[in-house]
């Protein structure tokens, strides 16, 4: 760490673009902020409307370009420039760093796991960085390469995303329940990777998901099956277009049933964000909810089976 850099005392937390409003109800007492960057006393907190967290940031003060450049090499190699720098400087600060291979991962590649460091310029002075970030992703933006004929719509990205993130997949052969499947993106995934899929919607699934080995299509409605209608799932998966509320109760449904090891579900917030919804699947023990880079106004839960007792 350069002799004068300053430690803030703060944790920086970047908005998922578009959402800084949520971002800054949650956090409650942001001491200032840069575009999207929010800087809020303490330590990390749980927020949900955050793309990426820095941990530990310092204030680094700068003469030149040059030596902006090479106090950022002195603490780690790797670091990637938070969107809405607006001083010149910064991207020419960026020609002098080590190029950062972000290129898109090619589903079901794993997350990197090379550390990444954050940075940006509070003025053509002074750069804000944090060698340590949540996302191994730079800005918290997970890219693929994109099947653009596979899947029936672009909804398989956000499972992709998700998984990817929680760094957990459906193993060949495991059960999964998928509700609300229609037109299939999401059961189209995890055919993918070999895991039995029954899928359930009133709409029926596109005829190539449907045809495809291990897929069983249900059509009824995702509220009416019972746990005990299927039996014991390693997965449940939902994208289903509901308040919040409903979902939560039929995600209470089957933790009480003891029948599924691992859940990801889609919350979807229609007109203002429900802060108290949000908090009701927080308190869920062992319960992660993110807002995935693919997310729209929503949010994503998980509940895995070795996270249920942390």
């Amino acid at each position: 760490m350069p002799d004068d850099s300053e430690p803030l005392g703060q944790t920086g937390y970047l908005a998922a673009d578009g959402f800084e409003a949520e971002l800054e109800t949650e956090l409650g007492d942001v001491a200032w902020r840069i575009g999207r960057l929010m800087f809020a006393p303490g330590p990390a907190r749980r927020v949900s409307w955050v793309q990426n967290i820095w941990f530990d940031p310092v204030r680094i003060p700068i003469r030149s370009i040059g030596d902006g450049a090479n106090k950022l090499r002195v603490i780690q190699r790797n670091w990637a420039l938070c969107p809405g720098a607006s001083h010149r400087r910064a991207a020419l600060i960026v020609e002098k760093l080590p190029k950062v291979g972000a290129k898109p991962l090619v589903f079901p590649a794993p997350a990197p796991i090379a550390p990444l460091g954050s940075w940006t310029l509070a003025d053509a002075e002074t750069v804000i960085a944090a060698a340590r970030c949540a996302s191994p992703f730079p800005n918290g933006e997970v890219r693929f390469v994109e099947d653009r004929e596979g899947p029936p719509n672009r909804a398989y990205l956000k499972l992709w995303e998700a998984l990817t993130v929680l760094r957990r997949y459906p193993a060949p052969g495991e059960v999964c329940v998928d509700l609300g499947a229609s037109p299939g993106g999401w059961t189209w995934v995890l055919q993918s990777l070999g895991a039995r899929v029954i899928a359930v919607d009133k709409a029926p699934l596109d005829p190539r998901v449907a045809c495809l080995p291990g897929v069983e299509a249900r059509q009824d409605s995702a509220f009416a099956l019972k746990p005990a209608d299927v039996g014991p799932v390693s997965w449940l998966f939902s994208d289903i277009a509901c308040y919040p509320a409903r979902l939560h109760h039929l995600v209470e449904e089957w933790l009480d049933s003891d029948l599924c090891r691992n859940m990801v579900c889609t919350i979807k917030l229609q007109g203002a964000t429900d802060f108290a919804a949000i908090e009701r699947f927080n308190d869920i023990p062992g319960a992660r909810v993110f807002h995935l880079h693919h997310n729209k106004h929503e949010l994503t839960f998980a509940r895995l089976a070795d996270e249920r007792a942390s």
